[in-house]
């Protein structure tokens, strides 16, 4: 089957008429991506591309770009002026009445959420109901192929290494004569270089009250030594430098010391059984073949947290979709920044990675999760206590 068809026949197990996907000035990158056009195109006027849940496609574009869709099956209308337009856009909607948009109710879902205001308010004073196009984009954007997933175990896999490596690596360098934080972060981007990787920046070293910043980076004019009796945590990310290639995106904490602080420990101890209960909730629900959403999986990670009195210091969502980016456009772990409804669907991979941010010091264990058809597995490895550096 062809991507239309395959959008189409999606449409209908969903009972949606239609999916309308429009642009000016690329601000939808999401139809770029999933329709194939080249973002190379000067769009200065609107285009719209419809594809019904029957039929075929129909274009809408203005006379002076009226070339733009040409890569696309459909029938072609153009426009010029605004009346010309809105009579157009009416008539290609006729006959339907469920339109997906990229556009979220409440803006609930805001990575999805692009359309204009106004335009969804045309769409509706033709009398259509417009519904998200949230679960049809994790579908077409967010499921992975056998190579892909290929190339996120082999991404693991020299991730792990890396992992498991310099750890020992820091220890070296202050048993001797010291390092810092962006030294063991080049250190990383080195390894990344011998083992085929890329990633959209580099990687998160950060000892002690830097690590309460979920997204500190060091850098040459701005980093901390590490010393005996620091806490460090290391956030790594990154994919095979191949087409297509998806990312592996993990955390793991250590302490340089002989032996860990009772109250590390027991922080530790805490995220370990909430990232465990993302996890058991994921394999759970998949293999029992239940419709699992992303905040239900948030929920059960964070009530861990509630339960122990430290919810209100994971100050963000317990984890994201991950793709060709490593934040992807699938069903977010997410009950706290956004109630994401979206369904955890097959051949999808997304991280865990709770936390508890304190001010002397921020620790989280992050792990991947892909799910398949009837099963859902952690696809590297799994930190179950501190590390001793």
């Amino acid at each position: 089957m062809t991507k239309i068809e395959n959008i189409q026949a999606e449409l209908r197990d969903r009972c949606i008429d239609a999916w309308l996907f429009c642009d000016h000035h690329h601000r939808d990158a999401i139809s770029y991506r999933i329709l194939g056009l080249p973002e190379s195109l000067m769009v200065s006027r609107r285009w719209f591309y419809l594809i019904p849940a029957q039929g075929e496609p129909v274009k809408l574009l203005h006379r002076i770009e009226p070339f733009h869709l040409d890569s696309l099956p459909g029938k072609k209308h153009t426009y010029a002026a605004w009346q010309e337009f809105v009579d157009e856009l009416r008539e290609m909607l006729s006959g339907l009445r469920d339109i997906a948009m990229q556009f979220s109710p409440n803006n609930m879902i805001f990575t999805v959420s692009v359309v204009d205001a106004g335009t969804v308010d045309l769409i509706r004073s033709y009398g259509k109901n417009v519904v998200s196009s949230a679960d049809l984009i994790a579908r077409f954007e967010a499921t992975w192929t056998e190579e892909q997933i290929r190339s996120h175990f082999a991404a693991g896999h020299s991730i792990d290494s890396i992992m498991m490596a310099v750890f020992p690596e820091i220890g070296q360098r202050i048993r001797s004569g010291g390092t810092n934080e962006y030294e063991v972060q080049q250190w990383v981007v080195e390894a990344f270089r011998r083992e085929g990787l890329i990633a959209d920046g580099p990687p998160i070293v950060a000892v002690n009250q830097n690590s309460s910043d979920p997204h500190y980076v060091p850098t040459t004019d701005h980093n901390a030594p590490i010393r005996e009796g620091d806490f460090v945590l290391l956030d790594v990310w990154g994919k095979k430098n191949i087409p297509g290639a998806v990312y592996y995106d993990i955390s793991w904490t250590g302490f340089v010391g002989r032996s860990v602080p009772d109250r590390i420990r027991e922080i530790f101890d805490i995220v370990r059984r909430s990232r465990d209960a993302g996890i058991e909730k994921v394999t759970t629900a998949i293999a029992g073949g239940e419709k699992l959403a992303g905040w239900e999986v948030d929920k059960a990670a964070r009530d861990v947290l509630e339960t122990a009195g430290y919810a209100r210091y994971l100050h963000n969502r317990v984890g994201h979709s991950i793709g060709t980016e490593v934040h992807g456009n699938g069903a977010n772990i997410d009950n706290f920044e956004s109630r994401d409804e979206r369904e955890v669907l097959p051949y999808t991979c997304f991280s865990i990675e709770p936390g508890i941010y304190l001010p002397e010091f921020g620790l989280r264990s992050e792990v991947n999760m892909l799910v398949r058809s009837g099963s859902a597995e952690v696809t590297g490895r799994i930190q179950e206590e501190m590390i001793l550096i």
